[in-house]
């Protein structure tokens, strides 16, 4: 097979997958997009004071620069804060809910204990 059309294969190739990464980031960010936008029109599954119990997603250092938990209760992230140190990713704890972003899409909490 001459060089020119092994050249011209590659470059074929190479734009198809180029094509086919371009699409499926849009499609996964559209997705990602509309579930922010539901979440900002459903009220929250749980209410400020109460107590819920979850499993720990990941730590971040959310707004406070301080280690915080994350974790999901029906959906809905909430940001725990004074977790112990003993705490791991996949533990589960409780934590009581402070207060709602302004949005309502996400929540600040405090632990409480493990679970």
């Amino acid at each position: 097979m001459e060089p020119i059309w092994l050249a011209a294969g590659g470059a074929a190739l190479a734009v198809g997958l180029a094509l086919a990464f371009a699409i499926t980031r849009r499609s996964s960010s559209s997705a990602s997009k509309r579930a922010h936008e539901a979440a900002q029109e459903r009220e929250p599954p749980v209410e400020l004071g109460e107590t819920y119990e979850f499993g720990v997603a990941e730590f971040t250092d959310h707004h406070s620069g301080d280690r915080v938990a994350v974790g999901k209760v029906e959906g809905f992230v909430l940001f725990t804060e004074d977790v112990p140190s003993s705490v791991s990713a996949g533990d589960v704890i409780r934590a009581k809910v402070l207060s709602f972003n302004r949005d309502h899409t996400s929540a600040d909490a405090r632990f409480v204990e493990r679970a």
